[in-house]
C-alpha cells in the first residue's frame, strides 16, 4: 500500500489536548472504515489460528493418543494461560506506546506459533505451541478495543465493536472450513501451516498503514498526559458493579461457547457419525469438510446474525434506555438453554445442525452491548486496561475452564463410574455445561440495575 493509504487522525476541536477523555481522536468516513476493516481482519485471523484446532480435534486426539481432558487443555487452558494473564501488562503498554505496532508484533508471533503447531509430535510440543499462540494473541484485543472506542462516537460504539467482533465468527468459520478441507485432503498438520501464513502479511500492512490515534493529540499538547496506572484504573472499576457483573456473565457464556466449540466435531462424529459419513459421501466430501460447511451454514450464520444484531440493538438502546444494553443479553441467555438441550437430544444429525443457528445467535448478542458498555464505564486513558480486565475474566473462565470442563465431564460420564460411553458422555457433558448460561442471564439482569449510574459517556 502507498503512503496515501496511511491513516491519519483529525482532531475534533471540541476537546482540548489535555482533556481526561480525549474524544478529539474521533474520526469518520473512509479513514474510520479502513481502521475498522483492518482491525476486523486482524481479529479474524486471530480466531482462525485460535479455533482451527477445534475442527481437527478428533484427528489430533487419535494421532497423539491423548485423553478428552488433554484435548480440552489444548483447545482451552494451554492457549489461555499466556493469553489471559499477559493481557493486563500489555494493556499498560498500550496506554503508553503505539497500539498498531503492538498488534502487528503480536500477530507475527501468534502466526508463527500456529505454524509450529503443525510440527507437534506429542502432547507436550502441541501444548507449547498453543501457549505461544496465546502469548501472541494477548496483545490484540486490549489495543484494538481501546482504539475503536477512541475513534468512534458513543452513539456508534456498539455497532463498531460488534463489527470488530464479527472476527470471532468469520475467523471460526474460516478455520473450520479451511481446516476441515485441508485435513481431509492433506492431513491435520497441513491445516496449521496454511492457517498461520496470512498473519505475517497482515502484520506488515498494520505497521505501514495505521497510525496511533493519540499521535496528533499528544503532539499538540503542551505536555504529554500521564496515563493512569493499573491500580488507578482498578480503583475506578471497583466502583463500577456493572463492569464486574458483565465480565462474569460474559465469562460464563464463553465457558459454554468455547467448551462446546472444542467438542462440537467430536460430538457429531461420536453421536451422529454414521449419518455424517453418509451425508458426506452423498456430497463427495470428507467428514470434516462436510461438518465444517454444515456448521458454517447453520451455527456460523447464527453467530453472524447475533453479533450484528447485538451491535444494532446496542446503538438503538443508547438513544432510549441504556438499561437495554444488559436486558437484551439477559433475555438471550435465558432463551438459549432450552434450545441447546433440544439440540443435543434430537436423533437427526440434520436437525441437530439446523438447530445450531439459534444458540449461536443468542450466545453472541452480548458482544456489541457488552464490549461497548465495558469501554464506556471509564474514560479514554483507562480503556486499554478496562478491555484487558474484561478479557482476563472472560478468558480465564471461558477459555481456561470451558474446554477442560466439558472434557473432564466427558471422561467422568464415559468412565466406569457412570458408564455412559463416549457418545452419551459427550452429549450430557454438553448439556450440563450449558446450564451455566442461566446464571449468566441472572448476572446480566443484575447489571441492568446499575448501568445508568456507571456509564461515564
Amino acid at each position: 500500500m502507498d503512503a496515501a493509504a496511511v491513516i491519519d487522525i483529525k482532531p475534533d476541536s471540541k476537546v482540548s489536548a489535555g482533556d481526561d477523555a480525549p474524544s478529539s481522536m474521533i474520526i469518520s468516513g473512509s479513514k474510520h472504515r479502513y481502521i475498522l476493516v483492518i482491525l476486523f481482519l486482524t481479529y479474524t485471523l486471530s480466531f482462525l489460528d485460535r479455533q482451527v484446532i477445534t475442527i481437527l480435534a478428533e484427528y489430533i486426539k487419535r494421532d497423539l493418543h491423548i485423553s478428552n481432558f488433554q484435548l480440552g487443555m489444548l483447545t482451552g487452558l494451554t492457549f489461555a494461560v499466556f493469553y489471559t494473564f499477559l493481557g493486563i501488562p500489555i494493556a499498560g503498554l498500550a496506554e503508553r506506546r503505539s497500539r498498531p505496532a503492538i498488534i502487528a508484533v503480536s500477530m507475527a508471533l501468534w502466526s508463527g506459533f500456529t505454524v509450529l503447531s503443525g510440527r507437534a509430535g506429542s502432547f507436550l510440543v502441541m501444548a507449547i505451541a498453543r501457549l505461544g499462540v496465546g502469548f501472541g494473541e494477548a496483545g490484540c484485543n486490549p489495543s484494538a478495543h481501546s482504539m475503536i472506542a477512541d475513534i468512534t462516537p458513543l452513539e456508534k460504539r456498539g455497532s463498531a465493536l460488534a463489527f470488530y467482533s464479527l472476527g470471532v465468527t468469520v475467523g471460526s468459520i474460516l478455520g473450520a472450513v479451511m481446516g476441515g478441507a485441508i485435513a481431509d485432503s492433506f492431513g491435520w498438520r497441513a491445516a496449521f501451516y496454511v492457517a498461520g501464513a496470512p498473519g505475517l502479511v497482515l502484520a506488515l500492512a498494520v505497521v505501514l498503514t495505521v497510525k496511533e490515534p493519540r499521535s496528533r493529540l499528544l503532539a499538540a499538547a503542551a505536555s504529554r498526559p500521564k496515563p493512569p496506572s493499573f491500580g488507578q484504573t482498578l480503583k475506578l472499576l471497583a466502583d463500577k458493579p456493572t463492569f464486574w457483573l458483565l465480565a462474569l456473565a460474559a465469562g460464563l457464556l464463553s465457558l459454554v461457547g468455547y467448551g462446546h466449540a472444542a467438542f462440537a466435531a467430536p460430538f457429531m462424529l461420536r453421536v451422529h457419525g454414521v449419518e455424517i459419513a453418509q451425508l458426506a459421501h452423498r456430497f463427495h466430501l470428507g467428514p470434516l469438510t462436510f461438518l465444517a460447511l454444515a456448521g458454517t451454514a447453520t451455527a456460523g450464520v447464527g453467530a453472524l446474525i447475533g453479533t450484528t444484531l447485538g451491535g444494532v440493538l446496542a446503538d438503538a438502546a443508547g438513544k432510549r434506555d441504556r438499561r437495554a444494553l444488559m436486558s437484551v443479553p439477559a433475555a438471550a441467555a435465558f432463551l438459549a438453554f432450552p434450545i441447546i438441550f433440544l439440540l443435543y437430544t434430537v436423533k437427526s444429525a440434520v436437525l441437530c445442525l439446523a438447530l445450531g443457528v439459534f444458540p449461536n445467535m443468542l450466545g453472541t448478542l452480548w458482544y456489541g452491548p457488552g464490549y461497548a458498555t465495558a469501554q464506556s464505564v471509564v474514560a479514554s486513558p483507562s480503556r486499554p486496561t478496562a478491555a484487558a480486565l474484561l478479557l482476563f475474566v472472560i478468558n480465564l473462565i471461558g477459555l481456561g475452564l470451558g474446554p477442560i470442563t466439558v472434557g473432564a465431564l466427558n471422561d467422568l460420564l464415559a468412565g466406569p463410574q457412570f458408564g455412559l460411553g463416549q457418545a452419551e458422555g459427550v452429549r450430557w457433558a454438553m448439556i450440563l455445561s450449558a446450564s451455566v448460561g442461566l446464571v449468566a442471564g441472572v448476572l446480566f439482569w443484575l447489571a441492568r440495575r446499575t448501568i445508568r449510574r456507571d456509564l461515564v459517556d
